[in-house]
């Protein structure tokens, strides 16, 4: 995985237009409009999305329709799944100590303990 990746989405303006894409392919006029930004730097973000393979441009007559591609966010989710199994491990060995604790206090609190 490249971590332009993460330099990609880092920007908050192509959140914004990728959040703006997430349901589905859209004409630049309707990503101006959901993002509430300029043609021009949607235009330009745009450009860098679709140079890093983020977003694909089919013409439909005389406008340009985007739309998300699956790879780069593939490739985002293998990676965090490699740090997400190191959490759910502490999370686990979190949670049986937190439980072993109860067990101790619960033992603690029996009358003829």
């Amino acid at each position: 995985m490249h971590i332009n990746a993460f330099e990609m989405l880092a920007d908050p303006t192509r959140r914004l237009i990728v959040e703006a894409l997430r349901d589905g392919e859209r004409p630049v006029n309707d990503i101006v409009r959901r993002a509430g930004i300029h043609q021009s730097g949607v235009s330009r973000h745009l450009r860098l999305l679709h140079d890093a393979g983020f977003v694909s441009i089919r013409p439909e007559g005389r406008r340009r329709v985007y739309a998300l591609q699956p790879g780069p966010f593939r490739e985002l989710e293998a990676w965090i799944a490699g740090y997400r199994r190191l959490w759910e491990a502490r999370l686990d060995r979190f949670g049986a100590a937190l439980e072993e604790r109860r067990n101790d206090g619960a033992a603690k609190e029996e009358p003829g303990q």
